[in-house]
């Protein structure tokens, strides 16, 4: 996917974990009811005008969307949607708790971390109905992973619009130059090939095969977590953190991995010399690191910056008992839904729908913006711009092993608590693995409990 170094820079991630600390207080404060008007007239064409916020601000991102609204108009001429975006995601959750007039009728979230509060505290409608109603059966319209991180104990009060999928970048030329062959496809060949790819320069790095700590670039042990499938949570809703033997098992194989690559201290004081994560400066553009995990937008990213090496994409490895498995990746994305306030809900809903389950629409939308279509009619669509780069993420998209973080009353708390953990093991302040995941389970139970009250 070329781009030119005048055009916009590549998409940022859609979702990112410190948003979750941004919204903590919604799943006690909001008491959104269903007093939503399920007519509005516009089904049978009368001119209706509904509000649609998001969070885009990107100048390719900003007509991208404007373009999918007109071309909605179009085909709905009685229906008129006012945009609003570049709208952070607390100032949307106060217009749906306030509701009234004012209130947005659509709202978009880079944020799957909110999907359980939006549906627990019900400030979104439930669209399992309408989806039933049009006769769209969501397991044959979205991705797995996709579908999961838009609902909450069967709620579907969100649709993914547009997706994020993990790999791995490696650079190819010094793979070559390491006399390795390929990518690597299990966590030992990783290994192997993280150390072989590492060039030392006193108490630095020429060269770093991988960075793997917890506070690199798109490194959290969530996004290594989705190699193994972890479910966070038990079949009774309480954390399973400390029964879960991947858990156990991903952190424990990370820290050795911090280890031999030099230890926790000289990896963070190397860490701190690497440049923005969305500039030329990405320590992968630059050569500082040979193997990154990333995002699809990153392919974009690359073309733009034309790094002085070759490189390429796969599917990041997998634990070496999962092997049957590679291919799988971690996944996020950006979802919308309807205010369960709005009276407009008929109107809302078309237009949703529409950004959701077009096909066109979809694909368009993802071209502009070099992001993961979210519908599996939009990844195997012939519309769709795709190099072999970006085409490794579309198979983890379609993988069904790929795997996301699952919807909590308390957004992405659990996520958080977990992260602190795994600061501490590899940094060496925890050493007993066992009692700092047993701590950590009762601290996300708690939390649970207490956003429940």
């Amino acid at each position: 996917m070329d781009t030119t170094r005048s055009s916009p820079r590549a998409r940022r991630p859609l979702a990112a974990l410190a948003a979750a600390l941004c919204t903590a207080v919604l799943a006690s404060a909001c008491t959104g009811t269903d007093s939503g008007g399920a007519e509005d007239g516009s089904a049978s064409g009368q001119d209706v005008t509904i509000t649609f916020w998001h969070g885009w601000n990107q100048d390719n991102e900003v007509k991208a969307i404007n373009d999918n609204v007109a071309a909605f108009e179009k085909l709905h001429p009685n229906i008129h949607v006012k945009v609003r975006g570049d709208i952070a995601d607390e100032k949307s959750e106060q217009a749906l708790r306030a509701g009234g007039p004012d209130a947005p009728d659509v709202v978009s979230s880079f944020s799957t971390d909110n999907v359980g509060k939006f549906c627990s505290s019900h400030v979104f409608a439930d669209l399992g109905p309408m989806l039933a109603k049009d006769g769209i059966d969501p397991a044959k319209t979205f991705p797995s992973a996709m579908l999961k991180y838009s609902q909450y104990q069967g709620n579907q009060c969100t649709l993914p619009l547009l997706g994020d999928a993990y790999g791995l970048y490696w650079n190819r030329t010094a793979f070559a130059k390491a006399g390795i062959s390929g990518p690597p496809k299990t966590f030992s060949e990783f290994a192997e090939d993280a150390a072989k790819l590492t060039i030392p320069s006193g108490d630095s790095f020429q060269q770093l095969g991988f960075m793997p700590n917890y506070h690199g670039y798109e490194t959290p042990i969530a996004h290594y977590l989705g190699q193994f499938g972890s479910s966070y949570f038990g079949p009774d809703g309480k954390s399973n953190v400390a029964t879960d033997p991947t858990v156990a098992a991903e952190l424990t194989w990370q820290k050795q991995l911090v280890d031999r690559l030099g230890g926790f201290e000289k990896l963070e004081k190397y860490r701190t010399s690497f440049g923005d994560e969305y500039s030329a400066k990405n320590p992968f553009s630059t050569g500082q690191v040979a193997m990154s995990l990333d995002g699809e937008w990153r392919a974009a990213a690359l073309a733009d910056d034309k790094p002085s090496f070759e490189w390429a994409t796969a599917p990041f490895p997998v634990p070496d008992e999962l092997a049957s498995t590679y291919g799988r990746g971690y996944q996020t994305g950006t979802i919308i839904g309807v205010a369960n306030g709005s009276k407009k809900r008929t109107a809302a809903w078309e237009f949703v729908k529409y950004l959701t389950t077009d096909t066109d629409a979809v694909v368009s939308f993802a071209n502009a913006i070099h992001n993961v279509p979210s519908t599996l009619a939009a990844l195997d669509s012939p519309k769709l711009e795709a190099d072999a780069n970006v085409r490794t993420f579309l198979d983890i998209a379609r993988n069904p092993n790929s795997s996301t973080t699952p919807a909590s009353v308390n957004g992405g708390a659990y996520q958080i608590s977990l992260q602190n953990l795994s600061y501490e093991v590899e940094s060496g302040k925890i050493t007993d693995l066992r009692a700092g995941l047993t701590a950590t389970a009762k601290e996300i139970d708690d939390a649970v409990d207490q956003a429940k009250r």
